[in-house]
Formats: C-alpha cells, sequence, structure tokens
C-alpha cells in the first residue's frame, strides 16, 4: 500500500514532530531495515558491538555514550577519530531510523562531534609541535552546516583557518606564517586521511578568501580586511553561518566581531537578493540535471531543494538582520521562526518551509546512509528509490516520490517569488519615443519627466556615475516612472526625488529596495507629493525607507520602557559613541515612519503621542548611557541623583514631527556633597556638567544626523540661571522667585527621568507650587499681558499658522491655564485632560474640545506638509483635511474658523477685564 500522508505512518514514524523526540517502540524492525537498506550500517553493527548492544536495549543515549569511548586508549589521535566517528554515525543513524531522536538532535550530535574532532586533532598537532608553548593564536571558523550546526549525515566540513602573528607559537627559525600553514595542513590530514577505520571528515578549505591564490592559513588582520574591502555577496551570505569552532575561540571571536559590519548592514540590502538569486539561478544550470524532480532529483541543488529553503531565509536574513540581531540565527529552522516573529514572512510560509526542510533534510540522511557517501540526489533508477525507501519505513520508491514532489513543488514557487517580475517595457533613449511612453503612462505635461530622466541618464548625478548604478536605475524606471504619473502632484514629487537622489551618495541599494517593493515606489509617491519634511529626511538618510517594509511600522510605537530598550540595545563592543548614533538612526527611523503614517491616513493624534513616547525613551536610553559614562570617571554623589523635568509639548506628551524638548535639569540630595570617583567633584558641578553632558548627547549632530534640539530656558532664572539646581533650590525659587509666566509653564510639567521615589518628590513640589493661594487676579492679568507681547513680537505667518492666529493654540492654552489657576483644579499636563476636566467641571465651553482637537490635528500634520505654517498646496490639501476629520478643504476651513472663533470670544471674555491695563 502507497501511504500518502505527508508524514510516513510506519509504527516508527521516522520523521517525528518538530523538537519532540519518541521512544523507541521496535528496535528489532529498525534494524531488519538497516540489515536490508544499508551496507554501511551493517558493517557497523558488527564492527562496534558495544554500541549495538546499547541499541539492541532500545538505549539511543547510552549507545552514543558507548559510541564515543570505542577506540583504545593506545590507539593515536587519528584511528582514535575515526573508531569513534564510524561508531557515532552507527549511534544516531539508529537513533534517527527508529524515532528515537528529531532532526534537530541529529545534526546537533554530528555537529558536536565535528568541533571536538577538530578540537582534539588541533590540539594534538599543537602538542607536537610546540610541547613547551601555549596553545592560542589559531582558530577554527566552522561555515555552511556545520557553523549553523545542522552537519549532514555525511558531510564534509568547511572550516577556515585564521592565525594571531603575534600569538601562535612557532619555531626559532620558522616562520610564522609557515607555522600557521603547516598546523593546518596537519590538521586537515587527520581529518580526511582514510584507512580500514573509514575516515573522520572530509575538508574542504576553499571558503577562504580568494583560495586560488592564499594559503590554507591566513593572518587575522588579514582576513578582517579582505571582508572589509573586496569580499564577495556569497562570502556575504556564508558568514550568517559562521561560528568560532575550535582553538582560540576568544580570536575567532573577535574576527567576527570586526566583520559583523560586513555581514549584517544596516540598510536593508536589497543588492542580496541579487547576489544570491544569481547564485541559485547558477546552480540550477550547472546541475540541470537534477533539476526535474524524479529519479535522480538533487535534494540540495535542484529547484525547491534544501539550497533554496536556506537562500530564502538568508535572503530575508541579510535584507533585515542589520536592524534586527534576533534575526541573525545560522539555524535555518530557528532563522524561519524568528522571520515569522518579526512579522518578515508569513506564519504559513516559515511553517511549511520548516516542514520541508525536515523532510528534505531527512531523506538526504538516508540516502547518505546507504553507503555512507556524501549524495543529495536521488537514486537514478526505481530500483535504487525503492531501497531508500524502505530504508525511510515507507512500502516503495513511489511512496517516497509521493512524500516529496508537494513539498519540492511548493518550495520552488515559493522562492521564484525572490525575483522580481518586470511587466513594465524598457523606457526608451530616444527622446521622441521616451516622450511617447511619459505620456502613455499619464504624464500631462512630459517635459519635467523627461528632462530628469536625461539628467539621471547623463552620468553628472554623482550617485548614478557607475554602471551598477545606472543599471539598477533602468530596471527600476519603468513602475517607478508610472506610479509618479499618477502621484498626486508628480512635477513636485520627480523634483523632490531629483534633490533626493543628488544628495545619495550611491543610490544602488535604494533602486535595488524599490524594485523590489513596488508598494515602497507607491508610498515614496505619496511622500514626495505632499511631505517636503519627509522628503528632506529622506534626502540625508535613503534607508528610512528601509523601515516601511514591514506592516509593523505602521503601527503605534511601544510603551516608553521597551522603546528605550531598543534604542539602548548594542552589540558587544560597541561604545557609547555607537549608542549615540544608533539611537539617532533608531529615533530617525520612528519619527519617519510617524510622519508616514499621517500621510496614509493615519490620526495625527496619535502619531503626536507616538512622537512623544519616541522623545521620552531618547532621552531614558541616552540620559541613562550619559550617566553610566559619567559615573565611571567621577563616580556617585551620595544620595543624590539626576532628575529631568519636561515642559512645553513634551511635557504635554503631544509633539510634532519639528518640536523641540523643553527640559529642566534637578538633582537630589545635599548641594554640599562631594561625589565618589577618581575625579571628585562637588554636588552642584557635578550635576551641571552632567546636565550639559545629557544635553549635548540628545542634541549634538554626529555622523548619522541630528537628534532633537533641547531648550533648557524655563529653568530657575533662566539663561542667567544654573543648567542643573537641587529640588530644594528648585521648590524655593517657585515658592519665592518665579514669575507668573513661569507658574503658568508648570502646568504642563512632567518629571520624564529619574527614580519613582525622586518623581515622586519633584511631583509633590509641583502639586505645591500649582496649588497654593495667589491672587488669581494679578495673575490673569499678567497673563493676558504675556499674550498681547507674544502677538507683538511673534506674529502669525498666515491664516493658517494656527499656533499664534488669534484664536489659535497659545490663546487655548493661555486660557486653559489661566483657567485652572481661578479654579485651583486640572492641573494636567496633557492640555486635552486639563480642557476636559475644565468643561465637565462647568468651567469652560464643551465646544473648546472639539476646537482643541481640530488644532492640535492641523499643527501636527501641517508642520509635514506646510511647516512655513502657509497654505499647503492644492494636490495636498484634500490629505490635510482627511486627516483633520474634514470632509474636504472647504469644510475643513469652515470647521477651522469656527474652532477658532470658540477659542477667540472665549478668551476675549477671560481677557477683557485686563485689556486696558495690557
Amino acid at each position: 500500500m502507497v501511504r500518502k500522508s505527508f508524514w510516513p505512518s510506519s509504527p516508527l514514524r521516522a520523521i517525528a514532530a518538530p523538537d519532540e523526540e519518541k521512544m523507541v517502540s521496535n528496535w528489532s524492525e529498525t534494524l531488519a531495515r538497516i540489515r536490508a537498506h544499508s551496507p554501511f550500517l551493517a558493517r557497523a553493527l558488527d564492527r562496534y558491538p558495544t554500541v549495538a548492544a546499547q541499541l539492541e536495549q532500545g538505549d539511543m543515549d547510552a549507545a552514543l555514550a558507548a559510541a564515543h569511548v570505542v577506540a583504545d586508549p593506545q590507539d593515536g589521535i587519528a584511528r582514535s577519530l575515526r573508531r569513534r566517528r564510524g561508531a557515532i554515525a552507527l549511534a544516531v543513524a539508529a537513533a534517527d531510523l527508529s524515532g528515537a531522536w528529531d532532526l534537530n538532535r541529529v545534526t546537533r550530535t554530528l555537529s558536536d562531534f565535528a568541533d571536538q574532532a577538530l578540537e582534539e586533532a588541533l590540539a594534538a598537532v599543537m602538542q607536537d609541535r610546540y610541547p613547551d608553548a601555549e596553545h592560542k593564536g589559531f582558530v577554527v571558523l566552522a561555515l555552511g552546516k556545520h557553523g549553523s550546526r545542522e552537519l549532514n549525515y555525511s558531510s564534509d566540513i568547511d572550516p577556515i583557518l585564521l592565525y594571531d602573528p603575534a600569538t601562535l607559537p612557532h619555531g626559532a627559525r620558522e616562520d610564522v606564517a609557515d607555522a600557521a600553514v603547516r598546523i593546518g595542513r596537519r590538521v586537515s590530514e587527520l581529518l580526511s586521511a582514510r584507512d580500514g577505520d573509514g575516515y573522520v571528515f572530509r575538508v574542504d578549505l576553499r571558503l577562504r578568501p580568494s583560495p586560488e591564490a592564499t594559503p590554507i592559513a591566513l593572518p587575522v588582520d588579514a582576513a578582517i580586511g579582505y571582508y572589509e574591502s573586496t569580499a564577495l555577496g556569497w562570502e556575504q551570505a556564508a558568514f550568517i553561518r559562521a561560528r568560532a569552532a575550535a582553538g582560540d575561540k576568544a580570536l575567532g571571536e573577535e574576527f567576527l566581531r570586526q566583520i559583523r559590519p560586513f555581514v549584517w548592514r544596516r540598510s536593508l540590502d536589497f543588492g542580496a537578493i541579487d547576489a544570491i538569486v544569481d547564485i541559485s539561478r547558477r546552480i540550477r544550470d550547472h546541475y540541470a540535471q537534477g533539476q526535474a524532480f524524479g529519479p535522480g532529483y538533487d535534494l540540495k541543488r535542484g529547484r525547491g531543494g534544501i539550497r533554496e529553503v536556506e537562500f530564502f531565509a538568508q535572503v530575508h536574513q541579510l535584507i533585515h538582520g542589520g536592524r534586527d540581531p534576533s534575526l541573525r540565527s545560522g539555524n535555518t529552522r530557528e532563522a524561519l521562526r524568528a522571520l515569522a516573529a518579526a512579522g518578515v514572512i508569513e506564519g504559513e510560509v516559515a511553517t511549511r518551509l520548516d516542514a520541508a526542510y525536515r523532510l528534505l533534510r531527512t531523506i538526504e540522511h538516508r540516502l547518505q546512509m546507504v553507503e555512507d557517501r556524501q549524495t543529495h540526489e536521488l537514486p537514478p533508477t526505481m530500483a535504487g528509490i525503492d531501497n531508500v525507501a524502505r530504508l525511510h519505513g515507507l512500502d516503495d520508491g513511489a511512496a517516497l516520490l509521493d512524500l516529496l514532489r508537494p513539498q519540492v513543488e511548493w518550495v520552488g514557487r515559493n522562492y521564484d517569488r525572490l525575483s522580481p517580475t518586470q511587466e513594465d517595457a524598457a523606457l526608451s533613449h530616444d527622446a521622441e519615443k521616451l516622450t511617447a511612453q511619459l505620456v502613455e503612462m499619464g504624464f500631462a505635461d512630459p517635459d519635467t519627466p523627461l528632462a530628469r530622466i536625461e539628467r539621471w541618464r547623463g552620468g553628472t548625478v554623482r550617485a548614478l556615475r557607475s554602471p551598477a548604478s545606472r543599471e539598477a536605475l533602468e530596471q527600476l524606471l519603468p513602475g517607478l516612472m508610472r506610479t509618479l504619473a499618477q502621484a498626486p502632484d508628480p512635477a513636485r514629487a520627480l523634483n523632490r526625488l531629483d534633490d533626493m537622489i543628488g544628495r545619495l551618495p550611491s543610490a544602488i541599494n535604494f533602486f535595488k529596495l524599490l524594485a523590489a517593493r513596488p508598494a515602497l515606489v507607491e508610498l515614496l509617491a505619496e511622500v514626495l507629493s505632499h511631505a517636503p519634511t519627509l522628503a528632506d529626511a529622506l534626502g540625508r538618510r535613503a534607508e528610512l525607507l528601509d523601515g516601511l517594509i514591514d506592516a509593523s511600522a505602521f503601527d503605534p510605537p511601544p510603551a516608553v520602557p521597551q522603546l528605550a530598550a531598543q534604542f539602548s540595545a548594542l552589540e558587544p563592543g560597541e561604545d557609547y559613541q555607537t549608542l549615540l548614533d544608533r539611537v539617532r538612526q533608531r529615533v530617525g527611523d520612528r519619527r519617519f515612519a510617524l510622519g508616514v503614517q499621517i500621510i496614509r491616513g493615519g490620526d495625527p493624534i496619535e502619531a503626536g503621542r507616538g512622537y512623544g513616547r519616541v522623545a521620552l525613551a531618547a532621552i531614558e536610553a541616552l540620559a541613562s548611557a550619559t550617566i553610566a559614562q559619567f559615573e565611571a570617571a567621577h563616580g556617585k554623589v551620595p544620595d543624590g541623583e539626576m532628575l529631568i523635568l519636561a515642559l512645553g509639548r513634551l511635557g504635554g506628551g503631544v509633539l510634532t514631527h519639528a518640536s523641540d524638548l523643553d527640559l529642566v535639569y534637578l538633582f537630589t540630595g545635599d548641594f554640599l556633597a562631594e561625589s565618589d570617583g577618581a575625579k571628585p567633584l562637588g554636588a552642584t558641578q557635578y550635576f551641571n556638567r552632567l546636565g550639559q553632558r545629557i544635553t549635548n548627547a540628545l542634541s549634538v549632530h554626529t555622523a548619522s544626523g541630528p537628534l532633537y534640539e533641547v531648550d533648557t530656558r524655563l529653568r530657575p532664572s533662566g539663561a542667567q540661571g544654573l543648567l542643573a539646581v537641587s529640588i530644594d533650590s528648585f521648590a524655593r525659587y517657585q515658592r519665592e522667585e518665579a514669575w507668573t509666566w513661569e507658574h503658568l509653564a508648570l502646568t504642563r510639567a512632567r518629571p520624564v527621568f529619574g527614580s519613582a521615589q525622586a518623581r515622586a518628590a519633584l511631583d509633590g513640589v509641583l502639586k505645591a507650587t500649582l496649588e497654593r493661594p495667589r491672587d488669581v487676579e494679578d495673575l490673569a492679568r499678567q497673563a493676558v499681558k504675556m499674550r498681547g507681547d507674544i502677538a507683538r513680537h511673534k506674529p502669525p505667518a498666515s491664516d493658517l499658522d494656527v499656533k499664534l492666529v488669534p484664536g489659535g493654540l497659545v490663546d487655548l492654552e493661555f486660557l486653559i491655564h489661566v483657567t485652572q489657576f481661578r479654579h485651583g483644579m486640572a492641573f494636567h499636563p496633557d492640555l486635552s485632560v486639563a480642557l476636559t476636566q475644565l468643561v465637565e467641571a462647568g468651567h469652560l465651553p464643551a465646544a473648546l474640545i472639539a476646537a482643541h482637537d481640530l488644532i492640535t490635528r492641523y499643527l501636527v500634520v501641517s508642520r509635514l506638509v506646510s511647516p512655513g505654517s502657509t497654505e499647503p498646496p492644492a494636490a495636498t490639501r484634500p490629505l490635510v483635511a482627511r486627516a483633520c476629520g474634514q470632509a474636504d478643504w472647504d469644510a475643513l476651513l469652515a470647521s477651522y474658523a469656527q474652532a477658532r472663533q470658540c477659542v477667540r470670544e472665549t478668551w476675549a471674555a477671560i481677557a477683557a477685564p485686563y485689556q486696558e491695563d495690557a
């Protein structure tokens, strides 16, 4: 009977479910399959009776333990390793065929023995050559399936041998490079030489840099230089699975850390698709006879085979792993799970690839168990396939082909998706024909796109001077121009794209990204049409577009602690200066995504809250790191800590894309105390220097650009006062010296950094200050005067300058703050919460809530689309109306006029008694 199910339904179910080991139920049945269908294992049963005895008892772990001690203590290292390898091959095969071990344990066990064999062989060589020297300075890096601990049953190993000339032992008259080569050659000979006991591992050293021209062992600095400068794309993929397997592992780990930027590039590397798909194409061409499914099919290299599962995972790892370290596992199955968890690939795709991979690898092992041959091809005859099928536990070869076929076909179709299809014909280089193509695409005026294309093709743009960049442009142009023709403002989008390309140092990856993700072209067209702020950001960092390829980019930013942890994450060996760059990159990614969310129809107020959380997380990450670095030099002030108070929009929790940060630095403890470090400082000097360091961390331009403008002028005594004062001094200043405007500013104050205890103490000072008895009439009189001063010194740029215009946001803030003090309530830093509480108490008209929301939404979106606070372009007005919850631009203007009138009338009623004094 031919079984059609995905997994064989023999009593032993030879392919176990993932990560699930099963007890052996019938060793005699497994033994019969081995004797009948695997000459290699049958000979091993006779050769290693102690292992066979444990197998007969059904104790696979004991069989493996016995396999590790089959060698005679008098055997030399070579024979010892060969005998152990043969016995381990028997134990592993039996555990695999019986269903006792799953694929993971099988491949881990084989890989661990490879590590052990390398370690013992290297130690023996070093001991033989340099018995009195410390054995260091030589490392074996494992690549391929050995590197990922997924070694095949009969695989070779692909190490790279590196040495440190400064620490590698060598003879007095021996050149250190010659010593390294001799060590490497002898290790290889010990593992690959054959005799009556077989061999240990075939060793392939061709994955080293330029193997046709370099010695088998390379100095580590030369290898680093190679991978930093001239390595090829396939080598980048190969190092996904690299690890230090034997020898001086500290040297190996340091080497891998040094070349990490070569493997895991910060910018999404869509060139990796081209490199790996090209390798796949060459493999399919070179092994043409193994592509068709059936007898002779190549399970490893065939279309839909093992390599295409691995490459599919590696492509997505190379694209996304530079930004997300969780995606960097060298193990294929772990990588698939991580890619699905991160939303990079669909969960169903990951599940099906994993199932196919397990099946293909398992049958590959069956092929190799027959005669311990490193083969990946199904036998060319049905008789041979029958033998493999029966070893696996199936009835015949037809059942095996039926089991494999749907998985192979699905993997092949899925892998083919990596090659983008080109639906549009190439754009002509003839001006007349190109003009006709542009008109057909929908450009009403083809002159602008024609001029831009001719400029890009002309070789005068820096980013397009290389043949590779121009080739990438030509592949993208048809789809790009067709999308731009349908953009809300094609001419504006084209001009901004031209400006952007002109500022790029290289455009290859940018073009490849757009070619690989056509949906991003449409999004880019929207950004370029509507949002000069975002277009300028793209001109500085084109890789900002990278972050939008996942749907998660349009989720609201998480809570501040989670964001701060993401911003603070560094790789081993990275330092404070790296953190400054990394935070700028990650904050830039988040702010850009929030801006795009608004352009794509998201709620501007929710985006504003997202901007706020991003800023708070940046403060948490950078302040914590700066304090740690400062303490390393100056120690800590006993019972003292830094506090940061946010005011203005940051205190209220709703920022715009352009908001700066209004901060006040405070500290706890005795200002007369002194720090306890190697370079002690008095508390006041300590926290003032620390405050300046934090300000610099938040505001200084690095190689990754700016972060935030920081305004500290709201501190006690303004720009003339100390940058940081104690909480006690701050409380006394607010009690005895502060001006009315400073108390008005405190209505939006919120502690954003410091321990919970210190924040609670500061909250107490704020509460006492805001709620203390005061002359509210005098406060109202001064507030009216201040508003008049602002109107005189900062007139609105236009009627759509919603912040400064009469009836705008400044008027709304003043009327809320005066009302808060008049009634001694609703002192909440979030303006919308305070307003709602005042309305519910009957102190302000309910219509102000809608007015506040409309004006705030307009402010947030206008900072993206019309940063000069003027009227947005005609093509952008429908977007602004939609963002503000209005049907169209006319409806928005009407609602805006009504909101302004409500605010203006309410403020006028409050201000009227004091206008003459003002």
